[in-house]
């Protein structure tokens, strides 16, 4: 089995950790990846975006299965571009088509495929306008949730606090374009007041399996203040999630989208995943995404028990149905490692100094050799997880091992995880 991680960050370097304990590294392949994924993978030197000259390198390396890892180039239809190519008839795909990727892909179709099949999300209006949508805001209540309907790396997302504030966001979207062509409509959302999460399934468009789920820390300050960035930190197992609310995001949620998936016909071999809130013990639906997060990845993947590759390979045959994963009983907690200045401008090229012990897990994200020295190359640098028995436990294990590393201009949350330990004792 030969594989092809496509992507460069800290997913990536997980996804090519977790198949290397299942295959070994000699036939992982990743483009481009980083310093990371060179441990334990080939690095390939191409765009995830270049589709042309990944389908060479495809065909050239034999590759007999694909893992897209970034949701670019599945809106943009790189499953779609090999499926037309007579060279990749038996090639296994794990990544949807376009028309299932556009769950991700548009907020406003998103919030329509929830309406349509019953799943529950927050009451919303689209508009294509700055008049129209201030007139909306003004007839509303704060806080205010409004979301650029297309791609935006994670950042097209604001929750304004103020009519000002909310009105001072839709000027930069239809005056400043600051989303360009993904900021043409903009989804305004009730707001939702709970605690969020993420659940994540494997499906091969009619079957599907639970992954494990995890809890997202997005903002860049300490106790949930500043700006969205694409992530500062990971924990999993969610204590607040219990049997029970599991189960009705199940019922209400997970089924229904899988079922919507089939009925709509959609080509869908990967993973969907959930956003969630939980608002007074039922979970609402923020948002799909149409392939693993990051930073969830580095700490769901080290939960996964027995074979991954086996379920993968399942899925992209049709032949999941009956399948089932095992879920280590850990808990796993990520924190990231960011440049300083991230999400906003941040300097690239700092050398990076640590000593790895075999048993951490440091998950590379922006990073990159240069002669023989890793250095940053991205806002996002590292992800260090930390295992233990309980959220406190994992927590203690990856801040002694952040403190470890450094290079100039090193930054990280301090709370990461705080928040659960109150449900520790229940």
């Amino acid at each position: 089995m030969r594989i092809l991680i496509t992507g460069s960050g800290g997913r990536e370097h997980a996804i090519a950790w977790r198949l290397a304990r299942d295959i070994g590294s000699e036939n992982i392949f990743v483009a481009p990846g980083n310093a990371g994924t060179k441990q334990c993978a080939t690095n390939i030197d191409c765009s995830y975006n270049n589709f042309e000259m990944l389908a060479n390198h495809i065909d050239e390396l034999h590759i007999d299965l694909l893992m897209i890892g970034p949701e670019e180039p599945l809106v943009n239809g790189f499953t779609d571009y090999l499926k037309q190519d007579p060279r990749f008839a038996k090639l296994m795909i794990v990544g949807p088509g376009s028309n299932g990727a556009i769950l991700e892909g548009s907020k406003d179709f998103a919030k329509q495929f929830m309406n349509k099949y019953s799943i529950p999300t927050a009451a919303y209006q689209t508009f294509e306008s700055k008049d129209k949508a201030a007139e909306y805001i003004r007839s509303l209540k704060s806080p205010y949730v409004l979301k650029a309907d297309g791609l935006a790396a994670g950042k097209g997302v604001v929750i304004a606090q103020t009519e000002e504030e909310a009105l001072k966001h839709i000027d930069l979207v239809f005056q400043n374009r600051v989303f360009g062509d993904a900021g043409n409509k903009l989804v305004i959302e009730e707001f939702l007041d709970g605690i969020e999460m993420s659940v994540f399934a494997l499906t091969d468009g009619r079957n599907y399996v639970l992954l494990p789920e995890a809890k997202d820390y997005k903002r860049i300050g300490d106790g949930d203040t500043g700006p969205n960035t694409g992530g500062m930190g990971t924990v999993s197992p969610v204590p607040f999630a219990n049997k029970e609310f599991m189960q009705k995001v199940v019922s209400r949620i997970v089924e229904p989208t899988i079922s919507g998936i089939a009925a709509e016909n959609m080509d869908y071999c990967g993973f969907i995943f959930i956003g969630l809130m939980n608002v007074g013990g039922d979970p609402f639906v923020i948002e799909y995404n149409v392939r693993l997060g990051d930073p969830e990845t580095q700490v769901i993947l080290p939960r996964i028990g027995g074979s991954f590759i086996d379920l993968l390979t399942a899925a992209a045959t049709q032949q999941l149905e009956g399948k089932s994963i095992e879920h280590e009983a850990f808990t796993t907690l990520s924190i990231v490692l960011a440049s300083e200045g991230y999400p906003g401008a941040y300097k690239k090229g700092n050398e990076i100094e640590f000593e790895p012990d075999p048993n951490d897990l440091v998950f590379h994200a922006g990073t990159a050799v240069v002669g023989d020295k890793t250095v940053t190359a991205g806002g996002r640098v590292l992800a260090v997880v930390g295992k233990g028995n309980n959220v406190t436990e994992a927590m203690i294990w990856a801040y002694e091992n952040a403190e470890r590393i450094k290079f100039e201009g090193v930054y990280y949350r301090n709370d990461i995880g705080f928040d659960l330990m109150k449900y520790e004792n229940i």
